[in-house]
């Protein structure tokens, strides 16, 4: 069973940092994209950045100049770095690999459990 886990979110001041971590539980056989995703309270869910395989990324406007989106070389794991935190990034986290298990299978969208990011004095 395939598992995405976040890690890294919490409490934090505005214009504190955090790093959120995806890991994956398998190692997929091709992947063309993995993201990041929030969902505010009484809100829809969101995308916030996303980075494809070939290494070009997008973000939401609102975060733009201050989450990074990176990921390690064996693919496995997707990082969001989050600095200047404002109150509006309240919100559960989710990270999502739209990836194929192997060469025989369909591209699927696969996601974590979330984690809470909290920003407030």
């Amino acid at each position: 069973q395939v598992q995405l886990v976040e890690s890294g979110g919490g409490l934090v001041q505005p214009g504190g940092s955090l790093r959120l971590s995806c890991a994956a539980s398998v190692r997929f056989f091709s992947f063309s994209a993995m993201g990041w995703y929030r969902q505010a309270p009484g809100k829809e869910r969101e995308l916030v950045a996303a980075i494809t395989s070939g290494g070009s990324t997008n973000y939401a406007d609102s975060v733009k100049g201050r989450f990074t989106i990176s990921r390690d070389a064996a693919k496995k794991k997707v990082y969001l770095q989050m600095s200047s935190l404002k109150p509006e990034d309240t919100a559960v986290y989710y990270c999502n690999y739209n990836a194929k298990l192997s060469s025989f299978s369909f591209p699927m969208d696969y996601w974590g459990q979330g984690t809470q990011v909290t920003v407030s004095s």
